[in-house]
């Protein structure tokens, strides 16, 4: 598997699972009427994203409470081939371009649930890391674009109460350049000039955010 966004990978049998759900997915829109998007939510996403949005997975992203022109964004990246997954790209691909935008809706209105650090000698760090950035090696405060308690804006996703892993796995991903949807390739500069230690200490900070 190619080390690409890993958003909704299940830990046993993936291909058994992703069969499950394109065949979910098959019967929803084999109907004249295409499904409504609480439908396909809990149904389809649910299935990684859990029904209310937060993950119980630490490899699986958080959904609920992002904003909507961000969630629009990343599914029509995924639609596109922009964003790669070797397990959304089968499942967005039977999506209508109409369903993109309640969807976006559906899970924006829901909360997302702060986390829990599991290293909490190096919140401190990350915490310093997201407000103030690291000036000799050129990383910019990560609150600039993702707002107070990782809240976010726009197209800057809600980051506070993300899953540690996934937010590990992101910034690492952009670092390499396996994720490349990011504006003006603003985080995969950004990402790069990240030390191991900065990036799970500021993983570590997020989880704990309660973001407003």
């Amino acid at each position: 598997m190619k080390k690409t966004d890993r958003d909704c990978i299940h830990k046993t049998r993936p291909g058994r699972g992703l069969l499950a759900l394109a065949a979910v997915i098959g019967v929803l829109f084999a109907g004249p009427a295409a499904a409504d998007a609480k439908t396909i939510a809990t149904t389809v996403c649910a299935a990684c994203h859990t029904e209310d949005g937060n993950s119980v997975v630490p490899m699986f992203p958080k959904i609920a409470g992002l904003q909507e022109t961000y969630i629009v964004k990343q599914l029509k990246d995924f639609m596109s081939g922009r964003r790669k997954s070797d397990v959304m790209g089968p499942i967005v691909s039977q999506l209508k371009s109409e369903d993109v935008a309640p969807l976006a809706t559906y899970f924006s209105q829901l909360k997302m649930k702060p986390g829990e650090p599991d290293d909490k000698k190096i919140v401190g760090l990350g915490k310093m890391i997201f407000h103030d950035g690291n000036e000799e090696t050129g990383v910019p405060a990560c609150v600039g674009c993702h707002q107070a308690q990782g809240a976010g804006y726009d197209i800057y996703p809600r980051i506070g109460g993300q899953h540690i892993e996934y937010v590990k796995t992101q910034l690492k991903n952009f670092a390499a350049g396996d994720r490349s949807n990011d504006v003006s390739r603003f985080m995969r500069v950004t990402a790069k000039r990240l030390s191991e230690a900065e990036i799970n200490a500021v993983a570590q900070y997020l989880s704990s955010l309660g973001a407003k």
